[in-house]
């Protein structure tokens, strides 16, 4: 059977168009291996350089995020192997070892890359940085790590009083602190954190909720000393730190499975095994909230690679129904936000998702773009300050789609088309290659097992 998506290059305007006619009654079956997880990823490539010794990191994330992170990094001095689908090895400068780049550090469209790299480069004394980044990440907000950075004494610089990239910085001797951070956010956390790695004493970091706890789990595994205490939200890194290389397994990326769950679960006839995913506790809002939507998910295979959790996640085609998502959910679950909108297009009811106002300021502002896009396909959505809420039930219909240059955009928007009559022209698709490379050749290969 021919696969019903097609792409097209459109080399005039240097864009992907995919056309998504409707699946006719083909679900989607079969085994798929989602990518590395992109959080582990950069941190690995992260810990492994300013460790001491050789990082062998296997499973890592080949989409542009991760290689903008090597790419900075060797920059600094690190020796880091061409990212491949083998075995990534780092050899480590050791702690408060970064050299002075001869150039600006571009950190392409990843706001992990440049949120956590400013801790370690702000604590990086007698040394000059200055990091940048595509259209999309100089409009993103940096205070949220620049100002608890500058109470620590880091000296930074940038456009709209350091709320924006371009950035310089200034190596220094920083402070120790307790910052109460206001949102609950593993970038400024991690930020912090790294930036205590090469502090005397103790860099505490409390939230008022839980935010994925990578890079707690990596440090402690590479050698830092870290206190945890998850009943109020705190975290503790004690320095100076001495790090030693480690070998790394990343299980794949539960926000990249995250498509694939949505799909199976309301594209009628589907029955599909995603293996070796990674469910980390902190990150499994999104199994919490489909279960909340009666959807038919089942881990098997559960177990612990290389500290993390995994498993083998069964999803089969079932009518959901809607529900209300907010409060403590939202940090475990932020990424998959716009997937989970796809799925209340589908749910009996009306779905609210609210306390989501950080989507604003992501690759896009993603509650405007979900909106606007469902509604050309003709869902009932409305746009809320700090959310959606979606009417459930009505009927799709083919639409011209835009990802607005947004890799979560985009992959929820190709699940979506898949639901209605009549083709789709999904335009920028290629911006799902940030996070999930190979896609929408996933996405044919799981429709043709069908």
């Amino acid at each position: 059977m021919s696969s019903p998506i097609v792409t097209v290059k459109t080399d005039q305007e240097r864009q992907d168009l995919v056309i998504i006619p409707p699946t006719s009654g083909v679900g989607l079956s079969g085994k798929i291996n989602v990518p590395g997880d992109k959080s582990i990823s950069h941190r690995a490539l992260m810990l492994g350089a300013i460790a001491e010794g050789e990082t062998t990191i296997q499973g890592l994330l080949l989409g542009e995020d991760p290689q903008s992170t090597a790419a900075c990094f060797r920059q600094m001095g690190a020796d880091i192997s061409e990212l491949s689908d083998e075995t990534v090895c780092v050899r480590g400068l050791g702690i408060g070892n970064l050299q002075e780049p001869n150039d600006v550090l571009n950190a392409g469209n990843s706001g992990t890359t440049l949120r956590l790299m400013l801790g370690l480069l702000a604590s990086q004394p007698g040394r000059f940085f200055t990091v940048t980044g595509d259209k999309s990440l100089r409009s993103r907000p940096m205070s949220r790590v620049v100002t608890p950075l500058s109470q620590m004494g880091a000296r930074i610089w940038g456009r709209d009083a350091g709320q924006l990239a371009p950035l310089a910085i200034s190596g220094s001797h920083l402070k120790p602190t307790h910052y109460q951070s206001p949102v609950a956010s593993a970038q400024v956390k991690s930020c912090l954190l790294l930036a205590g790695l090469s502090i005397h004493g103790e860099t505490t970091v409390t939230e008022p909720a839980l935010s994925r706890d990578h890079s707690e789990r990596m440090l402690r595994a590479f050698g830092a000393e870290i206190e945890v205490d998850p009943s109020c939200h705190r975290v503790t890194v004690t320095g100076p730190a001495t790090l030693k290389g480690q070998p790394v397994i990343v299980p794949g990326d539960i926000s990249s499975a995250a498509f694939w769950l949505v799909a199976a679960a309301i594209i009628p006839g589907s029955d599909l095994l995603l293996e070796n995913v990674g469910v980390n506790p902190t990150r499994t809002g999104i199994l919490d909230a489909l279960h909340q939507m009666e959807a038919d998910v089942t881990l098997e295979h559960q177990r612990e690679v290389a500290g993390e959790p995994v498993a083998d996640i069964r999803v089969r085609s079932s009518q959901l129904k809607a529900c209300e998502i907010g409060g403590a959910l939202i940090p475990r679950l932020i990424d998959e936000v716009p997937i989970l909108a796809v799925a209340a297009t589908m749910a009996q009811g009306t779905t609210v998702i609210r306390d989501a106002q950080e989507l604003r300021v992501k690759e896009s502002d993603r509650l405007l773009a979900m909106a606007q896009e469902l509604g050309k396909l003709g869902a009932n959505v409305r746009e809320r300050p700090d959310g959606l809420e979606i009417t459930g039930g009505v009927p799709l219909q083919g639409a011209d789609l835009d990802s607005y240059d947004d890799h979560r955009v985009a992959m929820s928007l190709a699940i979506a088309a898949l639901l209605a009559n009549g083709p789709s022209h999904l335009y920028n698709a290629q911006a799902a290659s940030i996070s999930y490379p190979n896609f929408i050749h996933t996405l044919k290969t799981a429709l043709n097992d069908g």
